[in-house]
């Protein structure tokens, strides 16, 4: 399944959010199967989320909505926790000239950080260097504590695309990232979630960014110096994992931070960053 959250369009701006699937004549209203948000549905557990593909199907027309009806919104817009993993790209690393790492690096974006597809980034006064990230995302499905890596799917629920963006001034004034990385809009999720069920391997995806359609990062999820089993095992050891989570595997060579000369998102682009097998997460840029 891919799993959204919309809005209606006659509401968009502060109305409700609502759980749907995705298909191809528009989104199937979750509602109904008693899911109220993705966050519910995904608390449920593996054995609702196997049946619901079934039931999702026989739904008639008349019970589906157009995607002109209503707005994407992020498609988990209140995960628990975003966990996010530094470096974990060989040559991203090279080209922040940092050390590879010998364990994940592992910071936080806060939740209150997250938007939605073709939703606008916003640069803050605050910083003239605001950087982009294209990452695969995993979506937390069940608790994990001191998680084996041999089990690692079965806390899995699925993936989506993660941008994150990055206000490189703020985040390197310090040791500590978490700050430069949780400016408002700065963790652009979507456009969907697709379930495990949908990814055959989540270490052999294409992930690539444009911004107004001149590419930037182009690698494979296979590039992963610390793979989704590794950033499981480990993140739990230390942290429990819960329903609703994100960890974010780190982005591929390709940022501003890297390029000679530098470069930096600038108001009035369009970054659009796609994996595999997820979709397309498209978003313009404006200035606060």
């Amino acid at each position: 399944m891919k799993i959204v959250s919309y809005k209606k369009k006659s509401a968009a701006e502060d109305g409700e959010i609502f759980a749907g699937a995705l298909v191809a004549s528009g989104v199937v209203p979750l509602a109904q199967f008693g899911c109220e948000s993705v966050r519910a549905l995904i608390e449920k557990g593996s054995s609702e989320w196997n049946s619901l593909s079934g039931e999702i199907a026989r739904v008639p027309q008349e019970g589906r909505l157009s995607l002109s009806e209503i707005t994407l919104v992020g498609p988990l817009p209140n995960p628990g926790k975003i966990v996010c993993v530094g470096l974990n790209y060989r040559d991203h690393a090279i080209e922040s000239k940092m050390e590879i790492p010998s364990v994940p690096t592992v910071f936080a974006k806060y939740p209150s950080s997250v938007t939605g597809p073709d939703a606008p980034i916003v640069i803050p006064r605050m910083t003239k260097k605001a950087d982009w990230e294209a990452e695969l995302a995993v979506v937390i499905g069940k608790h994990a504590k001191n998680a084996s890596e041999q089990g690692w799917e079965d806390y899995v629920f699925g993936y989506t695309i993660l941008n994150d963006v990055s206000a490189r001034d703020v985040q390197l004034a310090t040791s500590q990232w978490t700050l430069g990385k949780s400016f408002d809009t700065f963790a652009p999720i979507g456009p969907c979630i697709a379930t495990k069920d949908e990814i055959g391997d989540p270490h052999a995806l294409n992930i690539q960014l444009s911004i107004d359609g001149v590419r930037q990062q182009n690698s494979n999820t296979r590039e992963l110096i610390f793979r989704i089993p590794a950033l499981i095992a480990y993140i739990s050891s230390i942290i429990p994992l819960e329903p609703g989570d994100i960890i974010s595997t780190g982005t591929p060579a390709g940022v501003g931070l890297g390029q000679n000369p530098q470069r930096w998102l600038r108001p009035g682009e369009e970054v659009v960053i796609e994996i595999d097998g997820i979709g397309s997460l498209r978003n313009p840029v404006v200035a606060e």
